[in-house]
């Protein structure tokens, strides 16, 4: 059903098939179903969204400014980003800190997504570094904050999400000031016509509409960059405990993680029958190193063919045989591992504000005799 705050021209844009949040921003996302492809569709690709969609104007009118820690602070347009600085195309995988906050108990405050807030999509766009660099950085830089026009819906006033990188992700190669997905202009749903693109850094990193870009000399302290916002606990929290938010730290990474997308969630099968279980693996900044799968809820293990992906930032999908030895009830499980030998827990490790779900993913079905 269409969200009460989309307008027409963003409801044309709404893809078939994406679950719409019952949320006063647009939020949504697709089925497992659809999460098939290496290189995810603009037309599945999940929406996440803080406060409103912002009414662009024309793409030449947009500019983006460079400010605070610098030398020289600048303004440009896209032409003359794209003009004077070099074009870079990378393969990266975006996902949102509270993909599968549906999944904790006791539930945790934020949005209940599922699992299918992610997606692996091919970014275009200038080296943020590269455009840092132009108006000098000064030693004095350490953190980065990112502004665009999105303002709260409960108060039009404040923004609705400031979140800003270190200084050190801030002039690494990867990291972008994107105008293309997928080959195409970016977007308004995916914060066209410029957004930063971040590989390894959860999706609220990722400021969309960007519009101004200032050094800060020190940690930024935008629109959710405080309180709890978008941090895990230092040390272990129970629920209920009280919280002290000097006692979380900003996620600057995202967790190794793999996805199940065939078999789907109540599948069957016969005795006998070898069933192929494939999907995707993923990690942050340490390198997948593996996926391992298993047909007998984790009694037992099989290691999958990993295939390679586009670049170190995009996921890799794998696919493994697994035969059917009895009748009843079936849990296949995936596991992936990073380069660290850091693998995914096989129960969720709670957090107050559900973030960075990576439990080995499940599926449930159920085998019948030949």
């Amino acid at each position: 059903m269409p969200h009460p705050l989309i307008d027409e021209a963003l409801l044309r844009q709404l893809k078939p098939g994406l679950h719409i949040h019952d949320d006063p921003a647009l939020n949504a996302e697709p089925g497992l179903d659809l999460l098939v492809d290496p290189i995810t569709p603009v037309d599945i690709f999940f929406i996440r969204n803080n406060g409103t969609v912002p009414s662009l104007a024309d793409r030449a009118d947009w500019t983006l400014t460079i400010d605070g820690e610098v030398e020289r602070p600048a303004r440009w347009t896209l032409d003359e980003l794209q003009a004077r600085f070099e074009t870079a195309t990378l393969t990266a995988v975006l996902e949102c800190a509270g993909n599968g906050r549906s999944q904790f108990s006791p539930a945790t405050d934020g949005l209940p997504w599922r699992l299918g807030a992610v997606g692996c999509a091919r970014w275009t766009g200038v080296r943020l570094a590269d455009v840092l660099a132009e108006a000098g950085v000064r030693p004095s830089a350490v953190y980065t904050g990112h502004y665009a026009p999105d303002r709260l819906i409960t108060d039009p006033s404040r923004p609705a999400l400031s979140r800003g990188l270190p200084i050190a992700k801030a002039m690494a190669p990867e990291t972008l000031i994107a105008f293309a997905m997928n080959g195409e202009p970016l977007g308004r749903l995916h914060g066209g016509p410029l957004r930063i693109v971040a590989p390894g850094f959860p999706g609220s990193a990722w400021q969309k509409w960007l519009d101004r870009v200032e050094l800060r000399a020190r940690e930024h302290d935008g629109e959710k960059m405080g309180g709890t916002n978008y941090r895990l606990p230092i040390v272990p929290v129970s629920p209920g405990e009280p919280l002290d938010p000097s006692r979380f730290a900003v996620i600057t990474d995202m967790p190794v993680k793999s996805l199940i997308t065939a078999p789907l969630e109540g599948f069957t099968a016969t005795c006998g029958e070898t069933l192929t279980v494939a999907g995707f693996g993923w990690s942050g900044a340490i390198p997948l190193a593996g996926v391992r799968v298993s047909g007998d809820g984790g009694a037992s293990w099989r290691e999958a063919v990993l295939e390679e992906g586009e670049g170190p930032f995009a996921w890799r999908r794998f696919s493994a045989q697994l035969v059917v030895e009895r009748p009843g009830p079936v849990t296949v499980l995936a596991q992936a591992c990073d380069a660290q030998g850091q693998m995914q827990p096989l129960e969720i490790l709670w957090n107050p504000r559900g973030y960075c779900n990576n439990q080995v993913h499940r599926v449930a079905g159920m085998a019948h005799q030949r």
